[in-house]
């Protein structure tokens, strides 16, 4: 088959807890360039209302894979740890499976966080939390990787950079076993944990780009797709020596130059291989920008990485779901282009079944809407209205210019984080994005049916699996939970 005429290769970067202000394309207030991010803006189209499914990265990541919902799964609220269970189903169709079966070869790399069953000795005891669990037989194979959800090869790390174990896992197995405890403070803060010999942290980004760049090579005469799972520059924040003091504001602008950085090697890969036309590639955040990098610090250096958004990570506020999305395919999408159109992580499903005109079934995707027309500038929207979902499992719904919070408080870490807002503060939040972008002024008592109608789209959306037209479709886990009793009981 002529390369040109062959399906395109797909390679999508997911960064981890970077903010929607820290790309220079976004923010004309960035006090640093990220020339590689701006590049592919040249390139390709720049979403300017895109959002993950959840504001912190365990949900997100399970939206992003199978386009759903991801407070559909097991997982209602939080995170996993590296040690956890798997959360997501088996058999369940993923960006990975779909494309498998359409003949696509499908490699993983980087930060998974989505669950895995580890080998166990008779000794196993699971602790709470993101701590390291004894009894883990490191030489035993490993149960729910990703290669069980579609990908035919993977290489990464079970949970986030500073969750234990600090061991590279190649397929269903570990590379190598622990021979070490280690343990970062500071910035530079990791969990104690078990550590390989070859598991350096400061190296792990790099290390990570490098297997894209050998998989890239060695898929290049047949259709590919590489899931590039960033684990940066969430915590620790460990920019290369290179990069230090670059930003001119803290290490956490230098890491997120570094971010860029690899961006800069994939694309000069595509352009070495001849690639670089036929290729989708997109980037984007698990969610916005964590306070651990020191807001404060930041801000006087002239930056803020949630833009003019309020909150950040793990918020039910735009700074804790809107992200930065970009998306570059020459042969398809205009160079330049800018789209103001709500999308969600959970459309890249049905976005790329669409590009293959590959139709999904009812249990496929249940949350996902292509954008297909989006990014061929057929239309200017796709979405009726999108779902987001904080830290704490509270939810919201905005449609158009109105956006309704079904909690009193932040659903997260910022003020009001939840039990601290004031007595007298109604239970549910009503926006107008439209005049107030920054979330300031709770109109809910001077639009009142707004938000009847809003929770009548939500709690019908909850109620019959999905979110697109179709079938009913059956949540997993609870089918009624702590946050729609609270929805339930205080709406009376």
């Amino acid at each position: 088959m002529d390369r040109t005429d062959r399906k395109p290769n797909i390679i999508y970067i997911l960064a981890d807890d970077m903010g929607y202000g820290d790309i220079s394309a976004f923010n004309e207030k960035c006090p640093f360039t990220t020339p590689n991010l701006d590049l592919m803006c040249e390139r390709g189209m720049r979403f300017t209302d895109a959002h993950a499914t959840a504001a912190v990265c365990t949900p997100s990541r399970y939206g992003f894979l199978t386009g759903r919902y991801n407070w559909r799964s097991v997982l209602k609220s939080e995170v996993i740890g590296g040690y956890s269970a798997p959360i997501l189903e088996e058999g369940r169709t993923t960006v990975a499976s779909m494309l498998q079966s359409q003949g696509y070869r499908t490699c993983m790399v980087g930060k998974w966080h989505l669950g895995m069953d580890f080998a166990k000795t008779d000794g196993f005891y699971e602790k709470e939390g993101f701590a390291a669990c004894d009894g883990v037989d490191y030489a035993g194979s490993i149960k729910g990787s990703p290669t069980e959800h579609g990908f035919d090869y993977y290489y990464g790390i079970s949970g986030s950079l500073d969750m234990p174990p600090y061991i590279y896992i190649e397929n269903n197995r570990f590379t190598a076993l622990p021979d070490r405890v280690t343990k970062g403070t500071g910035k530079k803060f990791w969990r104690e944990g078990p550590t390989a010999p070859d598991f350096i942290h400061e190296n792990v980004l790099d290390d990570f780009c490098d297997k894209v760049l050998e998989k890239i090579e060695e898929y290049r005469e047949a259709p590919f797709f590489i899931y590039f799972a960033m684990p940066a520059p969430h915590a620790p924040i460990l920019p290369a020596g290179r990069f230090l003091g670059k930003s001119g504001t803290n290490e956490y602008g230098d890491f997120v130059l570094h971010c860029d950085d690899v961006v800069g090697r994939i694309s000069r890969k595509l352009e070495e291989t001849g690639l670089l036309e036929n290729t989708i590639l997109a980037y984007a955040s698990d969610n916005g920008c964590s306070p651990f990098v020191d807001f404060q610090e930041l801000k006087a250096k002239g930056h803020s990485p949630s833009y003019h958004f309020r909150g950040a990570k793990a918020d039910i506020y735009e700074g804790g779901h809107r992200i930065p999305y970009i998306v570059q395919w020459p042969e398809k999408i205009r160079g330049g282009s800018v789209s103001g159109a709500v999308v969600c992580l959970s459309d890249f499903l049905a976005t790329i079944a669409d590009c293959l005109d590959v139709a999904l079934k009812e249990n496929e995707g249940e949350d996902s809407v292509s954008n297909l027309p989006l990014w061929t500038e057929e239309r200017t929207e796709v979405r009726q209205d999108i779902v987001h979902q904080s830290i704490d499992g509270s939810l919201s719904i905005r449609k158009g210019k109105w956006k309704l919070e079904m909690c009193p408080e932040s659903g997260g870490w910022s003020y009001p984080k939840p039990g601290e807002e004031p007595e007298d503060a109604p239970q549910f939040q009503l926006y107008d994005l439209e005049t107030d972008i920054g979330e300031t002024q709770n109109v809910i008592a001077k639009y009142p049916e707004m938000a009847v109608t809003l929770r009548e789209i939500l709690t019908g959306y909850i109620r019959s699996g999905r979110s697109t037209p179709g079938t009913k479709q059956k949540n997993n886990g609870q089918e009624v939970w702590e946050t729609i009793l609270w929805i339930d009981e205080k709406q009376g």
